[in-house]
């Protein structure tokens, strides 16, 4: 008889680890495209990069911030904040609330020698009027910041040059993360055979463009609906991995999107620790 219990305890304690597994696997945040709502709209949305403050000889320290602000609260806010040094992934936030209309994102991180730091947002939210009437809203934002960081010179931070120093800064540092992107995003073209020429290439980055510029030869309202859909997709197969991979293992670069020329679907292509990724989207404007 206790023979018996003991199997029927083991195998309650199973169920009930399954069950437990699957809603958390179902109640995983996702960003999920609605048609717009227009009448719902942000009245902030925002990143900011700032230099803090210097911390000792060899390191330095800046703050990264995303913030947004719907016109009203609503049922579902959601951010998502990535930051790349010289074109690689330092870091990716995301955060989910319901009933409200704000979210923060705050984190300062150390950091040494000379970089171009650059950052977007993408800033999400889901309407549910009724079971049968859920729309969404987005909007992204960006931010960059060029940090100098020289042995011979003090500790130096800018958006745009003022002096022939800062000048001369820019363009080394535009152009070792230029160099570094492209080299990157040939391997990728490579490996998946694409022809960049059939495509529209904008870096995840430059994304941000997108919000009030239609891509070629479709209207806003299209490129909205690509753009949502577009997030929907990186949100699940980008964002969420490099949430889950801490900083000291993270090895990715930015992004590139590839838009076809033909206006049928666009790609995705990027690489996580060494493993390359391609995600397509088929346009439909039904």
């Amino acid at each position: 008889m206790n023979k018996w219990h003991l199997v029927i305890t083991i195998i309650t304690a199973a169920c009930v680890i399954a069950v437990v597994y699957l809603i958390r696997l179902n109640s995983t945040p996702a960003i999920t495209y609605f048609p717009i709502d227009n009448n719902t709209t942000f009245s902030k949305s925002e990143t900011q990069l700032q230099l803090f403050s210097e911390k000792g000889k060899d390191n330095y320290e800046i703050t990264w911030e995303s913030d947004s602000i719907t016109n009203m609260p609503i049922y579902l806010r959601q951010d998502v904040s990535l930051l790349y040094d010289n074109g690689r992934l330092k870091g990716a936030k995301t955060k989910w609330t319901q009933d409200t209309d704000t979210i923060q994102l705050r984190e300062k991180l150390f950091h040494e020698d000379s970089s171009l730091f650059q950052s977007i947002s993408f800033h999400h939210g889901e309407i549910h009027r009724s079971s049968n009437d859920i729309k969404s809203i987005h909007r992204m934002s960006s931010d960059y910041l060029y940090v100098i960081d020289s042995p011979t010179t003090a500790l130096d931070s800018f958006k745009e040059p003022h002096n022939n120093y800062e000048k001369e800064w820019k363009d080394l540092l535009d152009r070792t993360t230029k160099q570094q992107l492209l080299y990157h995003w040939h391997q990728l073209f490579h490996y998946f055979h694409i022809n960049p020429d059939n495509y529209l290439s904008v870096p995840l980055t430059d994304l941000v463009h997108y919000n009030t510029k239609p891509l070629p030869s479709l209207t806003q309202a299209q490129t909205n609906k690509i753009i949502g859909q577009l997030w929907e997709g990186l949100y699940k197969n980008y964002v969420i991995p490099v949430v889950n991979t801490t900083n000291e293992e993270l090895n990715s670069y930015i992004p590139i999107i590839l838009f076809d020329k033909e206006q049928k679907h666009l790609l995705v292509l990027y690489e996580i620790n060494g493993k390359k990724e391609k995600l397509i989207q088929n346009y439909s404007f039904q």
